[in-house]
């Protein structure tokens, strides 16, 4: 009876030469693209040269003894066809490096996040999302052509674009450089994810509050809203929360002397800054002592009362989700199915009711404001500053 071969990978050292393959292609997604070449000193280019440096360094990393110059680059070539072969690569050209399949996510989960992340990129601004957006298009163009190019197809989008420049390197390519924040993301990032205060200095203030200049802080999040990145912080004096545009920080960030707090720490001040941004109107989350008040559980709220007219009523009535404590009732029903009115009520911080008027103030003359008097009054003010701007005003 003939000998049955053995098989490739029988001997040790042939089978850790190809777990370690597989887990360079695993630690290092993207491995063999140009991205690699520099790290990998590499003067050829050659993307299987790039996988043997990070074979090795991987194997050095878990102390896993290999002979000198080993692997051969002809070995490497046949480990990466049997991984083809047991389909654990695809048999399409990997052109912008290797990397096993999706990862934690199936196909349809990642073509989700892709579109989430080229909406960001595009739209938001974002100057690392774009970085990684550009990376992964290449990365995935083979996948892409497998699919016919439903993989690429923007499913989802997010429209809502920032109206101000965000992204530091397109800044200098078109010669709008700002002094913002923005040039200090790496080190605002750093310091959200380890917990450090940081100093960073407010160029201006629109609100005629006249809060300029530096500040000690603990930042927390970057939160994207509406228009514009803004940035969730806690003051390193007293603990008090607040949020800020971008933009309006200078091009400012060092770090502070103060021993890092954990994301413990962090994730707690976050809760209660999502605590306030739930209860409230919109981003301005308040004074010190009421703010403090508010998340005792012990600050009086103000009820706000608003009548919304046809066709606006509609719209208002749409949205059931659009503050957790809401209130809507409706009116009688006229001859053509309408509601003749909605009243929309909702219990309001102080601090929210200049945000929760702007919000009215968009739907003119189809809305009127029933209480507070306080709140009534401005609205009214307001209104007739319109009537006087048009009909009375300088010309």
């Amino acid at each position: 009876m003939p000998k049955k071969p053995a098989h490739p990978y029988t001997e040790r050292l042939a089978f850790e030469r190809l777990l370690l393959l597989i887990a360079t292609l695993l630690k290092y997604p993207g491995i063999g693209s140009p991205d690699f070449f520099d790290l990998s000193n590499n003067e050829n280019h050659d993307a299987i040269s790039s996988v043997k440096v990070y074979l090795q360094k991987l194997a050095a990393e878990l102390d896993i003894e290999l002979p000198p110059e080993y692997p051969a680059i002809p070995t490497l070539r046949k480990d990466l066809e049997t991984l083809r072969r047991y389909a654990i690569l695809d048999r399409r050209m990997y052109r912008w490096g290797y990397y096993l399949g999706t990862g934690a996510l199936s196909i349809a989960e990642l073509k989700v996040a892709f579109n989430a992340l080229a909406s960001q990129a595009q739209y938001q601004g974002d100057a690392q999302a774009r970085r990684i957006h550009e990376t992964l298009s290449k990365r995935l163009r083979g996948l892409d052509m497998e699919l016919k190019g439903d993989f690429f197809y923007p499913t989802r989008q997010h429209l809502n674009r920032a109206i101000i420049h965000t992204d530091p390197e397109e800044m200098v390519t078109q010669g709008e450089t700002r002094d913002t924040l923005f040039h200090k993301l790496p080190l605002l990032e750093k310091a959200i994810s380890k917990g450090e205060a940081i100093e960073i200095s407010r160029s201006n203030d629109f609100y005629g509050f006249n809060r300029i200049g530096r500040i000690q802080i603990f930042p927390l999040q970057l939160i994207y809203h509406d228009i514009a990145w803004y940035l969730l912080y806690e003051y390193c004096e007293n603990g008090h929360l607040a949020i800020g545009r971008l933009n309006r920080f200078n091009n400012h960030c060092i770090f502070m002397k103060i021993l890092p707090r954990g994301l413990e720490k962090q994730k707690e001040s976050l809760v209660k800054a999502y605590k306030l941004l739930e209860n409230g109107w919109g981003l301005n989350l308040g004074e010190p002592e009421p703010q403090k008040l508010e998340l005792e559980g012990t600050l009086n709220l103000i009820h706000v009362k608003v009548r919304f007219f046809p066709p606006v009523s509609a719209f208002i009535l749409e949205g059931d989700r659009r503050h957790p404590h809401q209130k809507i009732t409706t009116g009688l029903i006229d001859k053509t199915g309408q509601h003749t009115y909605i009243e929309y009520t909702v219990d309001l911080p102080p601090r929210s009711l200049n945000e929760f008027s702007r919000w009215v103030y968009r739907y003119m003359d189809k809305a009127e404001i029933l209480s507070p008097p306080q709140l009534v009054e401005q609205h009214r003010q307001s209104t007739q500053a319109l009537f006087d701007r048009y009909f009375h005003g300088d010309r």
